[in-house]
């Protein structure tokens, strides 16, 4: 589990820093500009790393299900190699997902100006500077993601389904309080990434404007990768009573503080 955690906190820390650092930038600066090399690049790293993520999560739900429904067999059929190979398998399929839109994407004549309604550059908004004729060619890539993500997203059901049904099988309240505990992390994770990317890609466009497409945007390209280790470290506990110190142990050290002590400046 925890070689899989290093994986997904490498892939989120890739995602915040493609597209945040350069908005952060250019609001510093006041610009809006980007170099065609680095909007491609942008492109490319965003499409790589996002894909990766949620394949990621895919085989971590598998993960899960050897972990509660077949635990004695967990050492045997994910043992070190298997682990590799299947996070090598995530970080593969953004690569060949990545190559595939950024060529396609970059192929395509823009000739309705340069200008993007958007804080990084995402697919949808470049197609809408494309000609109507060449935007067609992006469709069939697009198809393909779809059917991934689909079929990524059937997997992790059914794998919780099989999960669950283990679980209420379980005669002891704390073996299935430590079950679901298990699995509470993963699956907010999940349900955080998959909620926030169907509203943006799936939203109607009668309600598609610039500073909603701007929101959504955020939502699904900041927010889950910069809460996803917020969620799997509150579920430690030390870090959790770390925390907890820290937050009431500063607070108890002002109240007990006499009143007669002198202040440092």
């Amino acid at each position: 589990m925890y070689f899989f955690l290093l994986n997904l906190s490498l892939l989120n820390l890739g995602t915040i820093s493609t597209t945040v650092p350069k908005a952060m930038a250019n609001s510093l600066w006041d610009t809006r500009a980007i170099s065609y090399t680095g909007c491609a690049s942008q492109v490319f790293f965003f499409f790589f790393l996002m894909p990766a993520d949620f394949s990621l999560l895919t085989v971590m739900a598998h993960d899960r299900y050897i972990a509660i429904c077949q635990p004695l067999h967990y050492g045997t059929l994910l043992g070190s190699r298997a682990c590799v190979h299947m996070a090598a398998a995530a970080w593969g399929s953004g690569f060949l997902h990545a190559v595939l839109h950024t060529a396609n994407t970059f192929s395509i004549p823009l000739c309705q100006g340069n200008a993007l309604d958007q804080f990084f550059c995402e697919i949808p908004q470049i197609l809408k500077l494309s000609c109507s004729d060449a935007y067609l060619r992006e469709v069939g890539p697009i198809i393909l993601s779809c059917f991934l993500v689909f079929g990524c997203f059937v997997f992790i059901v059914l794998s919780y389904v099989q999960i669950f049904r283990a679980v209420l099988r379980i005669p002891s309240e704390q073996g299935r309080h430590k079950a679901f505990s298990m699995c509470l992390p993963h699956l907010t994770v999940v349900s955080l990434f998959v909620s926030t990317g169907l509203f943006a890609h799936m939203k109607p466009p009668s309600i598609s404007f610039p500073s909603l497409d701007l929101v959504v945007a955020v939502l699904y390209s900041v927010v889950p990768p910069s809460a996803n280790p917020i969620i799997y470290s509150m579920r430690n506990q030390e870090l959790k009573d770390a925390v907890w110190k820290l937050m009431t142990g500063g607070f108890l050290e002002v109240i007990h503080c006499p009143s007669s002590a002198p202040y440092h400046l």
